[in-house]
């Protein structure tokens, strides 16, 4: 049975909360972001045609486009629409994938013997508008991939069928910029050798692709290609992520479990923004040698940065350990998670950091989560 996947995505999704609330922002260029050196998590299309981008520093976006009105944006009230649109989907999808905070996918197949795919499709999306107010666009295909292009190509507000013999004429002339997995680096890279439209990618031999992109080269070609087997995973909402770490021997030594929980901040962080979740809640907990078990938590701003944690951590970790007895384990532990991009809580920090963080987390998602780490953190190995 050929395989019927929807992609659908919430238009300018933190836009269009904060209009919901406030008639005066419809129509007007609407940047989300907050200070000085801070960027834009998201904006309007009246701002997008001044050349505003998200992840975009806040001082160029208002140089581009002076008019624009900026406000810090609120997380509490964009993960609880999310949450109502979930609910929408959820009770009429057979198959629901909850792939960030405003993006969705659907499995629906076989649903055509019963009800038009395309039709059921767009009763949906007026259900969604309908009972929240949000706009949403769809796409509907035979996989993830070209449904997502889809949705891509059908803003605003759009909809979208992609039937099987139309893939490759739909995909062909669209930039390979449309594909996911291809950032600016990849994009670069074949640019310069002349290809710059998915036709051209997808007639490129595939170990060539692979020698030139890395290991990544043969999903890349196979998007291209119009091809992607990954199925639509059973949606189920995540409450927290941990890790804890039992000594082989007790310890007292101070510097050696700063290190460590430093590190297990790191490697949470990035875990949260692979994910795409900001956290609310930090717990460390510890276990003494004679195994008493403690624990301290406090709530924080929503985040997912390594810096803006670890310095929570270090506090809790601080005021917890005061017997001075050895230690058998420590453990970590980030919870009151809601969906999100890092982006937003970097609004008081610099450019540069922001860049830290994108370019460390495209090393890590490359050649692992332990190609790179902060120097507080790292543990070192040495060669035999």
């Amino acid at each position: 049975m050929e395989r019927a996947i929807v992609h659908m995505d919430l238009d300018t999704f933190f836009v269009s909360c904060e209009r919901l609330g406030n008639a005066q922002l419809h129509g007007i260029p609407l940047i989300i972001g907050g200070g000085d050196r801070g960027v834009v998590a998201s904006c309007s299309y009246e701002a997008r045609r001044f050349g505003v981008r998200s992840a975009m520093p806040i001082k160029m976006a208002l140089a581009m486009c002076p008019q624009a009105r900026v406000i810090k944006g609120d997380m509490e009230l964009y993960s609880k629409m999310s949450s109502l649109v979930t609910e929408v989907i959820e009770e009429r999808s057979p198959l629901t994938e909850k792939a960030s905070i405003d993006e969705f996918y659907l499995d629906i197949t076989g649903m055509d013997r019963f009800h038009g795919s395309y039709r059921w499709t767009s009763e949906l999306a007026q259900a969604v508008t309908r009972e929240t107010g949000l706009p949403i666009s769809f796409a509907l295909s035979v996989n993830k991939t070209v449904s997502k292009i889809g949705t891509g190509e059908a803003k605003p507000t759009g909809r979208l069928e992609i039937p099987t013999d139309n893939v490759r004429p739909f995909l062909n002339p669209l930039s390979i910029k449309k594909i996911p997995m291809v950032g600016d680096a990849t994009f670069a890279l074949l640019s310069r050798i002349g290809i710059r439209t998915i036709q051209t990618l997808s007639e490129m031999p595939a170990p060539v692709l692979q020698q030139m992109v890395g290991k990544n080269g043969i999903e890349i070609w196979k998007k291209a290609n119009g091809i992607d087997t990954s199925p639509v995973e059973p949606y189920t909402e995540r409450k927290s992520i941990s890790t804890e770490h039992t000594f082989g021997q007790d310890t007292i030594d101070i510097p050696m479990l700063r290190a460590l929980l430093s590190g297990m901040v790191e490697k949470l962080a990035y875990q949260l923004r692979s994910e795409q979740w900001l956290a609310s809640t930090v717990t460390v907990k510890i276990r003494y040698s004679n195994f008493d078990t403690e624990t301290k938590q406090c709530r924080i701003p929503y985040t997912s940065c390594d810096h803006a944690l670890a310095r929570h951590v270090k506090e809790l970790f601080e005021k917890l350990y005061q017997r001075r007895m050895r230690l058998r384990l420590v453990g970590l532990r980030f919870s009151g998670l809601v969906r999100g991009t890092y982006q937003i809580n970097l609004f008081e920090d610099t450019e540069e950091m922001l860049s830290l963080y994108q370019a460390m987390d495209r090393i890590k998602n490359r050649f692992g989560p332990d190609a790179v780490a902060r120097c507080a953190g790292a543990q070192l190995k040495t060669r035999p």
